[in-house]
């Protein structure tokens, strides 16, 4: 036994994005049933590269007792790992497909109208959103799809009540969602306060249900923009459970 630096993952919050994976050179870190673990403590190197990758801030390097068995060189476990592996699948350097950020571009063509057989109006507009990924874990804190836009931070009941959420709401900003209720406020806080500070972000919209425990979503916004220290306008939108705009 030894006591040494060495990563320790959070399975709590760790969401199994996959981030982590490709920055781990020793090959160390598995995605298992859905969540990263750590697969043998001797080839971890305890350098930490896996910790900047993680959105969720799931991994941290700590000092504990470490039972060592007999040495695998790291070459060979990698060697092991290239052989259980598909060429095609071999390519793990953008991490979880879920997680990568992208600009979306949309087809102008995109999006009818037309009336259905049985009098209904069937009504298809042209989808708004221009990015990947929205969800407030993952959005990376720094990006170009932030840059010169209106953050809109939205409730993730929103898009459900409000139907006319995309025209009304979403187009032309940059987007990201969560559940104030159920996730973790002060990292909502953490992670607002780096998006506002590190992005060109020409005001913010803050979408809300009128539900008592969606208020935590307008405090965190006004506390992350407090924090950033910029002066930004900011803009409530309340929508009532029965779909209208308040």
């Amino acid at each position: 036994m030894a006591i040494r630096k060495i990563v320790n993952i959070d399975e709590d919050k760790c969401v199994g994005c996959g981030l982590c994976v490709p920055k781990c050179a020793e090959g160390a870190i598995k995605i298992i049933d859905g969540k990263a673990k750590l697969v043998a403590d001797n080839l971890c190197d305890g350098l930490g590269n896996c910790i900047g990758e993680c959105p969720v801030d799931a991994i941290e390097i700590v000092e504990r007792e470490v039972d060592i068995p007999e040495s695998v060189p790291v070459e060979k476990h990698l060697g092991k790992m290239e052989e259980a592996i598909e060429k095609p699948k071999k390519i793990h350097s953008s991490g979880c497909p879920g997680s990568r950020a992208m600009d979306i571009k949309r087809n102008i063509s995109q999006g009818n109208s037309s009336v259905v057989s049985n009098g209904d109006v069937e009504i298809k507009i042209r989808p708004q959103l221009g990015q990947w990924p929205v969800q407030l874990k993952l959005v990376p804190q720094s990006a170009p799809f932030f840059d010169g836009k209106e953050l809109l931070i939205t409730a993730d009941c929103v898009p459900f009540a409000y139907p006319n959420y995309h025209l009304d709401l979403l187009k032309d900003r940059s987007v990201v969602i969560g559940c104030p209720k159920l996730d973790d406020l002060q990292f909502y806080i953490d992670k607002l306060t780096n998006i506002i500070k590190l992005n060109d972000i020409t005001a913010i919209v803050v979408a809300h249900m009128e539900v008592p425990c969606c208020t935590g979503i307008i405090m965190a916004a006004e506390e992350a923009l407090r924090r950033s220290g910029k002066n930004i306008n900011i803009k409530k939108v309340k929508i009532k459970i029965n779909g209208n705009r308040e």
